[in-house]
């Protein structure tokens, strides 16, 4: 039995051992245990050098197997480098509008604030330890202080990260349905999306882009459709909605993927 990590639970792995069945999962501990002192270094099918350590979990009834990839370390580095620097500059404007007469200094705003900056930083803001100092009567912050603090063994891999946007973004969990066929419908559809990520990612690859999927998600959410209304001389208002323009980032990967720049159009409506 093959299973993804979302539904490798103690208790569904108890299950297999009771029913007699073999199974392969990946961990589910969220920090990475690897001891370099007794590795084995191997090539894989793809003639890169990882290192391999092979242990028996303390019951004596699991074979663990720890990897690490040196191309693998340098990619996530490099990912998690740019959502960390993403994270300083979103700390820094929020310190600055501390300066700004009409800036945000309610320290429940700007807490608000740094919610929604950890939230967009695909686990870059674990990393920071963010301190608000505030004035006498604590109704308004006077400085915002953080510090980086890497947390070990806390990169998100690719593979993950396409699984964790599955499962939010593409709904294939929570599954309410309690009917077999359209439990089955639900995966299928699910699947499916999986598929077309991983074609939009190789069609990318061919133009020299290996972003990650969650790099790739923070730079097609930024595009909006807007829609602006003006009122005419006749008295009827006028709507006309339209894309934004998109960033160099966002331009590069519509001209890759052979997309319109402004998908949408501008559509007007009389009222």
């Amino acid at each position: 039995m093959i299973m993804d990590r979302g539904i490798a639970t103690a208790a569904n792995l108890a299950w297999l051992v009771e029913q007699g069945y073999r199974y392969l999962v990946v961990s589910r501990e969220r920090e990475r245990h690897f001891d370099a002192d007794r590795a084995t270094t191997l090539v894989s099918a793809g003639e890169e050098t990882i290192q391999v350590v092979r242990e028996r979990s303390e019951d004596g009834q699991e074979v663990r197997l720890h990897c690490h990839s040196p191309g693998r370390e340098t990619k996530e580095s490099g990912i998690m480098a740019r959502f960390c620097t993403r994270f300083e500059a979103g700390l820094s404007k929020l310190a600055t509008g501390l300066t700004s007469p009409r800036g945000e200094k309610r320290p429940d705003r700007i807490q608000e604030r740094i919610g929604r900056l950890k939230a967009a930083s695909r686990g870059a803001g674990q990393h920071y330890t963010i301190t608000m100092d505030t004035d006498a009567t604590g109704t308004a912050v006077t400085a915002l202080r953080w510090e980086k603090m890497p947390i070990p063994g806390t990169m998100l891999t690719d593979f993950e990260a396409v699984f964790r946007s599955l499962k939010g973004e593409l709904g294939l969990r929570p599954i309410f349905h309690s009917k077999e066929e359209r439990t089955d419908g639900h995966l299928f559809i699910s699947v499916l999306a999986y598929q077309f990520v991983q074609a939009i990612r190789r069609r990318l690859s061919a133009h020299g882009i290996h972003d990650a999927w969650s790099g790739l998600r923070v730079v097609l959410s930024v595009q909006r459709r807007v829609t602006a209304s003006f009122v005419q001389k006749d008295g009827r208002t006028l709507h006309v909605r339209k894309t934004t323009r998109p960033k160099p980032d966002l331009l590069r990967l519509y001209e890759a993927l052979g997309l319109a720049h402004q998908p949408g159009g501008v559509q007007k409506l009389i009222s």
